[in-house]
């Protein structure tokens, strides 16, 4: 027989992602974005004969969103420019071919965001930077007529149009103040209302619903820890808490008006849970899921549900609930010459950090004939985010050349409650950096791991943090991978998009007044306690974190003759759109440990 080579590190990279997709009314196709030939673009698959995928487009950017047209003629996206941002409304026939911009035009910097398409296929709202860059505006534009119209003028936080009655008179607009504060208000035709009796409580408020012309069903945190279902009477101007669950938050809501149910997508810690709750009776039915974590949930017209998800060793798929009772996937994502029981699932660790808090972490261990003894920390991204049970390729890689990774979800991570994430705002270094100190601590002395043998890998804020870790904690670690990360909090402050600005206060704090604790959270403040090896990865076109905050730190660094490896991606933003991409920094990554083990 033939003896086959072990998979190398291009195999565990080769796995595709599924970024978005779209159903179409009439439940026949699916389009999906996905980065099948390298890049994302456009993909349809054929749900009554055929689940094979075919190209519809090859502009090679990520989307925004995917939108069928309800009468069946056309096919609404949005793309950015090499990681951007500045997302760009297109369209589209359902063969696919040549896009064409809906405004032509719009400036390069010039933001566009989809709102809502309403039943005709005739009105499109959307939200966009281009009169109001830092609180945006909401706007309906008549695709026939080509005609627009502004709809209102956002002030005070970043306003977006979140939902829009079937009758085109009635919208909600949200103002975010920051990812903890975020306020809902009803526009009727003679007065503009919250939803919550008291919004200038803090509270989130997220998926509303129009079930008819007078009446909103939502999602919101308003007096309570955890996300809960609430609605709001236009008619009677009465708010009501309608379902709660103890210490679990529901994220995404989607109405089927057929069956007059809400299908509720929840998170608990590491997993996340599927209900759906029928309107008339109250009824609450909990619905088993195929992966761990959704990604993005959809109803059709005709009552199918439909996710787009992940598990711990099992890449982006499709799935559908076949007639309510099982479900059946769409796609066939899989990753190329790796057999399942390679793949390693992590175990889910509590510790006790430095002031009590209970901390959640996943730590994954590789087979042991492999296991080397090296730990990689990854500290996750957000800082309001979650290391949760979804597929990283970059993770099965790395327990395939036998390092153990440590995951844990420090104060400030969602999932956990409202308090819990709010732990993280205007304490970007030092709550969570003890938290995280404190695990490795605890791993170290329950023998989990080797005291002189670990490492830290972390991207966006987790990039932040791994450079403050390298600056605070050197002693620690043998070396530091630091990927679009922050070096200072000043200057990063000062950089962001416009329409962040309005949460930069409550999130991370005031250059001005608050200078001085800035200053001590920021990495490039401990330069001199840098003298580990360290790898850093930036976009170019990051808009989120610009690549001076790289750039700065490193040329510090190499002007004191510090060992700094240093690459830069011409054609990417704040994250990986382009697999070459992807595949030549892990592998570089990867490159980078075995060298300094």
């Amino acid at each position: 027989m033939f003896e086959f080579k072990k998979p190398t590190a291009k195999e565990y990279l080769g796995a595709y992602i599924i970024q978005a997709f779209e159903v179409s009314p009439d439940d026949s196709k699916l389009v999906m974005s996905a980065n099948l030939n390298g890049a994302f673009n456009l993909w349809a698959i054929d749900l009554e004969t055929s689940y094979y995928p075919y190209p519809l487009t090859s502009i090679g950017q990520s989307t925004s969103f995917i939108k069928f047209d309800p009468k069946g003629r056309y096919i609404l996206a949005g793309f950015d420019k090499d990681g951007d941002e500045n997302y760009k409304i297109y369209a589209l026939p359902l063969i696919g071919g040549e896009l064409t911009p809906l405004f032509e035009e719009s400036k390069d910097q010039d933001k566009y965001y989809f709102s809502h398409l309403n039943e005709k296929g005739k009105l499109l709202y959307y939200v966009s930077s281009k009169e109001n860059p830092t609180y945006l505006n909401g706007y309906v534009y008549d695709i026939e007529k080509k005609q627009e119209r502004r709809l209102y003028e956002g002030s005070e936080g970043a306003t977006y149009l979140a939902a829009v009655s079937d009758d085109d008179t009635r919208f909600v607009i949200i103002k975010g103040f920051a990812n903890t504060y975020a306020v809902a208000m009803v526009m009727t035709e003679t007065e503009t209302l919250p939803l919550v009796p008291d919004p200038q409580k803090i509270h989130i408020t997220r998926s509303p619903l129009f079930v008819d012309k007078d009446t909103i069903y939502f999602l919101t945190d308003y007096e309570s820890d955890f996300t809960y279902l609430a609605m709001f009477s236009i008619k009677d101007k009465a708010f009501r808490k309608i379902l709660e669950i103890p210490d679990v938050s529901f994220v995404e809501a989607k109405f089927h008006r057929e069956s007059s149910s809400i299908i509720l997508q929840a998170e608990k810690g590491v997993e996340d849970l599927l209900y759906r709750f029928y309107l008339d009776d109250q009824r609450l039915e909990k619905i088993p899921l195929p992966v761990s974590v959704i990604d993005q949930l959809e109803v059709s017209k005709k009552g199918t549900i439909y996710v787009l998800g992940r598990s711990a060793t099992t890449i982006h798929n499709i799935y559908r609930l076949v007639e309510g009772r099982e479900w059946e996937p769409i796609t066939q994502n899989r990753l190329p010459g790796i057999p399942k029981e390679l793949l390693v699932e992590p175990e889910v660790l509590e510790y006790t950090s430095f002031d009590g808090k209970r901390i959640q972490a996943l730590f994954f261990k590789p087979l042991a004939d492999i296991d080397n003894g090296y730990t990689v920390l990854w500290p996750h991204g957000g800082p309001q985010a979650a290391e949760r049970k979804f597929f990283r390729p970059f993770f099965q890689l790395l327990l395939a050349y036998g390092y153990r990774i440590f995951a844990p979800n420090f104060r400030g991570s969602t999932g956990y409650g409202k308090t819990f994430t709010q732990l993280v705002e205007r304490d970007w270094g030092e709550g969570p950096r003890k938290d995280i100190i404190a695990g490795i601590d605890w791993l170290i002395e329950t023998g989990k791991i080797d005291k002189d043998k670990i490492f830290v890998v972390g991207g966006s804020y987790g990039g932040y943090m791994t450079l403050l870790l390298h600056g605070r904690h050197a002693d620690k670690f043998k070396a530091f991978v630091d990927i679009f990360g922050v070096s200072n909090l000043i200057t990063f402050a000062e950089s962001v998009p416009p329409h962040w600005k309005p949460m930069m206060e409550r999130w991370l704090g005031d250059p001005v007044k608050d200078k001085e604790r800035l200053i001590k959270d920021s990495p490039i403040t401990y330069l001199e306690n840098m003298t580990k090896p360290m790898l850093v990865v930036q976009g170019a076109n990051d808009p989120r974190v610009v690549k001076a905050e790289s750039d700065q730190i490193v040329e510090a660094l190499r002007s004191k003759g510090r060992d700094v490896e240093y690459i830069v991606l011409p054609d990417e933003g704040h994250g990986f759109s382009k697999k070459a991409n992807e595949i030549k920094v892990y592998t570089a990554i990867l490159d980078f440990l075995d060298r300094h083990k």
